[in-house]
């Protein structure tokens, strides 16, 4: 029996690479389709730099997840 693991639509390397770069400003978060807490890293510059830490962290691992909770990997 074998199982299908849905993963998400959103590129790995783009993702990861707007998170680099412009992660303060949470691009990465509208481009997976979270607006809300886009708007929010928005406006408190990514919790000042930790979200956008954190958030880096968990797409290069593998556990950073979009807006229908499909985690983003490379494939």
């Amino acid at each position: 029996m074998t199982e299908t693991i849905a993963i998400s639509e959103k590129g790995f390397v783009p993702t990861v690479l707007l998170c680099f770069f412009l992660g303060a400003f949470g691009i990465h978060r509208f481009y997976v389709g979270k607006i809300g807490t886009g708007i929010l890293m928005l406006l408190t510059l990514g919790g000042l730099g930790i979200w956008a830490l954190i958030d880096f962290i968990m797409i290069v691992c593998g556990s950073f997840k979009d807006k229908q909770e499909l985690p983003i990997k490379p494939s």
